[in-house]
């Protein structure tokens, strides 16, 4: 369970249910490392609970659950099993918990989290007119995967693309602009599939994209390998467990709109009855595969306030379309994009916004081993708590199990008596992975040892 508490220093701390998933994290991401305190102070400190005393008399049913959530201890009369419906009445300020000056956190000891590998897909339109735009990709897309790569993240690139050795080349009688990823990210010298690349050659048409990557990602009628809008199947290459980052190169519109792409139930293209599509990226039939994605682009926007208006390039000519429906996604989910209409000078930084947006969505795992308190004393199970540090302070109750998370959230052991690593349950992971995405430089989680659990 997730609770509220004020902070005297900074104002009302929300607590509230995260959404988390996880991956390597260096100490050094900007997502931070998890900072866990470890303290010598009892739990019955003042601090931690006002009402106690420290002569033994005082207190309240609900600060002896606190102190005692396994039922043991306390003053005995009033000693209540540990239970996520009864909470403690006076929980202090977070920052006192988590100050390290404070008795519950006089010793820091800093882990690494966890993040969740990357998905990155590619969508370039095989338009010819979009030849200086495919030639660009093909000259950058290493130096991007080079990019993402040294930022600790473990990545996939996927291409949808017309493939071919030779870019200008005809597909089913129609003049087109192939892609051909070089080594070291493609396999071999002809394009072909490597550890972290692959290469489903589909003719991307021009207002079909989003057609396109639903229909051959469920591998539907007309989109089949060998059918003129279908390629490889692709979708075994994606990681269930992976963040997904989408994005699109073109110099048009999508016909398919923002919301089937992202909700569509499923059947006959609303362009084309004669296909077939599954549902939209963010329906259940794809179980979760999808979620948080970051949908990013360089197309043909001319104005940040406008999405009808579309840029010009310098000689004056202007792209076949705004891309309004690119903009809807990717104001939606924030990701970043570039004009096409400026030309080489756009790719440089376009790649490298990307790379951080790839960078800054990374799920971080929610869970992680439990540190020997640094001041060499024996870990007590029952004296943890565990706060997520993000652009608020939340503080996460304690549940045993993880048949015991509830909407609520919570967090549990690996094992109760002799625990080696903390779980958040899924509503307080995903709360973190929100919080953390947001937090400034040192957010992460936070686990305090030293006072009796807050059980959730």
């Amino acid at each position: 369970m997730d609770l509220q508490a004020t902070s005297p220093h900074n104002g009302p701390v929300t607590v509230d249910r995260l959404r988390v998933r996880v991956r390597p994290l260096r100490a050094t991401s900007l997502l931070g490392a998890i900072t866990l305190a470890a303290g010598l102070a009892c739990a019955r400190d003042p601090l931690f609970f006002p009402d106690a005393a420290h002569d033994g008399t005082g207190g309240d049913a609900a600060g002896d659950l606190a102190a005692n959530p396994d039922g043991s201890g306390g003053d005995g009369a009033d000693d209540v099993p540990f239970s996520r419906d009864v909470l403690p009445v006076d929980v202090p300020p977070v920052d006192a918990q988590l100050n390290p000056d404070a008795a519950c956190g006089r010793a820091a000891a800093m882990a690494i989290v966890e993040r969740l590998p990357v998905d990155i897909i590619w969508m370039v339109d095989n338009s010819v007119s979009m030849a200086p735009a495919i030639d660009q990709v093909i000259m950058g897309l290493n130096r991007f995967a080079t990019v993402v790569g040294s930022r600790g993240l473990d990545y996939r690139v996927v291409m949808l693309s017309l493939r071919n050795p030779t870019p200008m080349t005809t597909f089913m009688g129609t003049a087109r602009y192939a892609i051909c990823i070089p080594m070291p990210l493609a396999g071999d010298a002809t394009c072909g599939n490597g550890p972290r690349f692959f290469h489903s050659s589909i003719d991307i048409r021009s207002t079909q994209p989003l057609d396109q990557f639903l229909g051959t990602l469920g591998q539907t009628v007309g989109y089949r390998m060998g059918e003129q809008r279908g390629g490889e199947p692709w979708r075994p290459f994606l990681r269930t467990t992976a963040t997904k980052t989408i994005v699109i190169v073109s110099d048009d519109n999508s016909r398919l709109s923002a919301d089937d792409f992202e909700h569509f139930a499923g059947g006959t293209n609303p362009m084309n009855a004669s296909l077939i599509l599954p549902p939209g990226i963010l329906q259940p039939m794809w179980a979760g595969l999808f979620t948080g994605y970051t949908f990013a682009g360089i197309y043909g926007w001319g104005s940040a306030t406008d999405p009808g208006i579309s840029c010009t390039f310098p000689g004056g000519a202007r792209p076949s379309s705004s891309g309004a429906v690119y903009t809807t996604l990717v104001t939606r989910t924030m990701g970043p994009r570039a004009q096409l209409c400026a030309g080489a000078s756009a790719w440089g930084p376009f790649f490298d916004s990307v790379a951080s947006a790839v960078e800054r969505t990374a799920r971080v795992s929610c869970d992680f081993a439990v540190p020997r308190p640094p001041d060499g004393s024996v870990l007590d199970p029952a004296l943890v708590n565990v706060n997520i540090v993000g652009a608020t302070r939340t503080l996460v109750g304690r549940v045993r199990s993880a048949a015991a998370c509830t909407m609520t959230g919570g967090w549990y052991y690996d094992n109760e008596t002799m625990p080696t690593r903390v779980f958040l349950c899924p509503a307080s992971c995903d709360r973190a992975q929100t919080e953390l995405r947001m937090a400034p430089m040192g957010g992460g989680i936070e686990v305090l040892f030293g006072c009796a659990s807050i059980p959730g």
